[in-house]
Order: C-alpha cells, then sequence, then structure tokens
C-alpha cells in the first residue's frame, strides 16, 4: 500500500486519479446536561468515518450480490438476546470469528456463493465488518455498559473477523512436520476516492488461509493469515504486535517465513528491501493523519535504541528471477532519507547511507511501509532467524470503460482476472521463497 510520493520518480498510481481527501473527520456533541453515562452512549452512537461509507451505493451492492446483507442484521438480532457483558463479551467474539470463517469459506469455493459477485472478492469482509462494528456501536443493551467495555467488545470484535486471533500454525520438531508461514494482507484504502476499490493483499490473505503449497522438494508449508486495518491509530496502539508475537516467539509452533503484504506499484511486484521508522502523514480509511516517527508500543519486544532502518530477510536475490506469474518480481532498494549531519531528505536509489533518518522506505511512508517496519523490527528483537519482510503486489484496476466511480459497475471481467492473476502469483512467491530460502529446509 503505497501512497503517492511528492518527489519525482516515484508513484503510487493508485493515487494519481484520487481527489485529495479530507483531514477532518466528523465529530459528535451533546447537550451539557446529559448525564456522563448517557453522554458516553451518545458519542458512541455515532457511526465512524468508516462507517459512515456504508450507505453509498458501492458497498451497498457488494454485500447484497455476496450474499453478506443479512450479516449486521443478523447480528444484532443476536446482541439483542445478551444480558451480560460477560455473555457479550463471549458472543462478540465468536460472531467475529464467524465472519472470518465465512470470508475465507467463501473464497476459497466452500458454501455457497450467496450471489453473483465472485468468490475471490475481499470487499463483502471489508463492509460486512463495519455493518457489525456500527450495529455494536449503536446497540443499547439492558445492561449498564461503560466506554471502555464497548471499546473493548469492538477490539474483540476487530481482531476475530480479520483473522488476527485463529493463527494456527502446526506444531511439532524436525523435517517432517510443515513448514509454518505467515501471510498479512490490508483492508481497501482510499474509499473516499472511490468505494469500489479491493485491495488484493486482502483477497490473498483470504484465499490463503489455512491452504498448504509444496516446495520444489516436495515439503509441505501450512499458511495462516490475517488482515490489518488502514488507520494510523491501530498501528500505535499495538495490532501488529499483537498479532505477531505469538507467533515470533521461540517454541513447537515458531513461524519458518513471513511476509506482509500490500498493494503498490501498477504492473510489477516489489520486495522491499529495507523499511523506513517513519510515518508521512497520508490521511488514513479514517481520515486521520500522523507524521511523525513509528511510535513502538510498550510492552513488547524491542530494539533499543529504536533504529532508523530495518531490512528484509527474504530471499530477494532468487525471487526475482523465479517464474512465478505474469508480473514482474522487483527488488526494490530505494528509500528518502536525511543525510547524517541534516538537510532536505534526499533519495537513494540503493538505499540507505550511514547514519541516515528515515524519510520513506522502499514501501513508502504509508502504513505498508509501517507494517514491514514492525514485523521486522520485531524479529529482530526476538533474534529470529527466518526469511521475512513485506511484499508489494501490483495496483488492481478496473477494465478500460469502468473507471469512473460515479458510474462504474462494481466489477468487471478484468477486474476479476487481474485480482485472481495477483492472489496465483502471491502463492507461487511464496512457495518459491519457500524453497530457496537458506537453511529453511534444515527446519
Amino acid at each position: 500500500m503505497r501512497r503517492i510520493r511528492t518527489s519525482a520518480g516515484v508513484f503510487g498510481a493508485v493515487l494519481l486519479t484520487a481527489a485529495p481527501l479530507a483531514l477532518t473527520a466528523p465529530s459528535a456533541t451533546a447537550a451539557s446536561s446529559v448525564s456522563a453515562s448517557a453522554t458516553a452512549r451518545q458519542a458512541t452512537a455515532s457511526p465512524s468515518v468508516e462507517e459512515q461509507r456504508l450507505s453509498q451505493r458501492a458497498p451497498q451492492e457488494i454485500l447484497r450480490r455476496s450474499g453478506f446483507a443479512d450479516v449486521a442484521g443478523t447480528f444484532g438480532d443476536g446482541l439483542a438476546r445478551v444480558h451480560s457483558y460477560g455473555a457479550a463479551k463471549r458472543y462478540v467474539t465468536d460472531a467475529g470469528r464467524g465472519l472470518w470463517r465465512r470470508a475465507v469459506d467463501r473464497v476459497q469455493g466452500r458454501g455457497p456463493q450467496g450471489g453473483d459477485l465472485s468468490r475471490d472478492d475481499d470487499r463483502p469482509l471489508y463492509w460486512a465488518r463495519l455493518g457489525m462494528t456500527k450495529t455494536l456501536r449503536e446497540w443499547k443493551p439492558q445492561f449498564r455498559l461503560a466506554a471502555d467495555q464497548r471499546d473493548a467488545l469492538t477490539g474483540a470484535l476487530e481482531r476475530g473477523s480479520r483473522g488476527q486471533d485463529s493463527i494456527d500454525l502446526p506444531g511439532g520438531h524436525g523435517g517432517k512436520r510443515p513448514l509454518r508461514v505467515v501471510v498479512t494482507g490490508f483492508d481497501p484504502f482510499q474509499l473516499d476516492a472511490d468505494a469500489r476499490r479491493s485491495n488484493p493483499s486482502g483477497a490473498a490473505a483470504l484465499a490463503l488461509d489455512g491452504t498448504t503449497v509444496r516446495t520444489s522438494s516436495g515439503r509441505l508449508a501450512r499458511i495462516e493469515t490475517a488482515v490489518f486495518p488502514v488507520r494510523w491509530a491501530d498501528f500505535a496502539a499495538g495490532t501488529v504486535e499483537r498479532t505477531l508475537l505469538p507467533h515470533f516467539r521461540r517454541g513447537p509452533r515458531q513461524v519458518d517465513l513471513f511476509t506482509t503484504i500490500s498493494q503498490g506499484r501498477p504492473g510489477r511486484f516489489d520486495l522491499e528491501r529495507t523499511n523506513g521508522a517513519w510515518r508521512g502523514g497520508y490521511p488514513d480509511n479514517a481520515r486521520a493523519s500522523r507524521t511523525e516517527m513509528v511510535p513502538v508500543p510498550k510492552g513488547v519486544p524491542t530494539v533499543r535504541p529504536q533504529p532508523q532502518w530495518t531490512t528484509t530477510s527474504l530471499p530477494y536475490a532468487q525471487l526475482t528471477t523465479a517464474p512465478t506469474g505474469p508480473f514482474p518480481v522487483r527488488d526494490n532498494t530505494e528509500v528518502t532519507e536525511i543525510p547524517a549531519g541534516g538537510g532536505a531528505p534526499v533519495e537513494r536509489p540503493d538505499g540507505p547511507t550511514p547514519g541516515s533518518t528515515a524519510r520513506a522506505g522502499g514501501g513508502g511512508d504509508y502504513l505498508s511501509n509501517e507494517i514491514g517496519y514492525r514485523a521486522t523490527l520485531l524479529r529482530d528483537a526476538l533474534k529470529l532467524k527466518v526469511p521475512g519482510g513485506h511484499l508489494h503486489t501490483p495496483v488492481l484496476q478496473f477494465g478500460a470503460g469502468n473507471t469512473d466511480p460515479a458510474t462504474g459497475a462494481v466489477t468487471d471481467p478484468d477486474f476479476v482476472r487481474n485480482r485472481n492473476a495477483i492472489t496465483g502469483q502471491v502463492r507461487s512467491i511464496l512457495t518459491a521463497a519457500l524453497s530457496v530460502a537458506p537453511g529453511i529446509m534444515e527446519k
């Protein structure tokens, strides 16, 4: 997931035709005479910026044509039968995990298709989740529900419906057990410009979750996946580290290879060699903006002092020449830095120079760079010696004649064909990485 960069030569083309996004999110107000508990209820009843987009034509059509239009209503009916916070926590957690399983099953061809929208689509999960969070935000239970309890329920729903708390890697030791792989994707983004957008990294995560691939030597590898929001605040709160840490720690289910994935440039995959510790401030899905050094959450293992750069350990030299699919795979080494001693930011095509300060990694200065930075920083803090890094997919584009968000269809044959091609090549890249990464076959 790349944002447009103002210096010459490097663009996230997904943004080239996007209208500027507003920086100010709508706010809720409450009358001063209302009690504190009622004020909290009134504030939480206002839909979030993301939830406000649900009423648009494209999200409603995506939900209807995928069979996911009933998700929020069914969830609300269940909430109405809950009579304690403990029961609510159990119900919401199960409902979130159920949505993730339903989305994975649909993409992987299990159960009813639910409509004529192609099964490979990641967007029903995104919009159905927002319908559930909106329902939860507006829920008025018959028992007292504090604001922090409602927030905890929302967090449980988010984690469950993203696959973050259901990663289940196989255990065991020795060369006969399956290799263990963790892959992450992202929600659709830049939806103010075009609410029809899909994210091929999220589609790949749904298609790959719980599947196995076979390496060139015949070894099986199990892939487990999760999806992350396009929101600065969630990253600062530790959503990446909370998800990955149990699988990065030493133990019988420790990961053997990982890659974070997002959407990047048109027509190519990029293996990002270097990740930078800088947030460039481009608005996220909540229209929030952050310009600062990447904040490391308290309580997680990290490297001190915090490094300006981290580096991929994926076998980029081999993957750029392996025949993995129709799109070229590039070893992207460029960064933007402030050189040691200060001055204006400078683009470096061959990586950072000693002592420099990060202003953009190979993956830019948005959340795709940040997830790559966070994952590899956690890898380094735990001294985890496995292949891992960030992969940018090609931009997923609508077909010719279907580019106008106001009048265009929510899908077309080129759109589906390109998404399936990207997902297929992601699978091939992972298989190739497992086949060529030094030392992995000895695990």
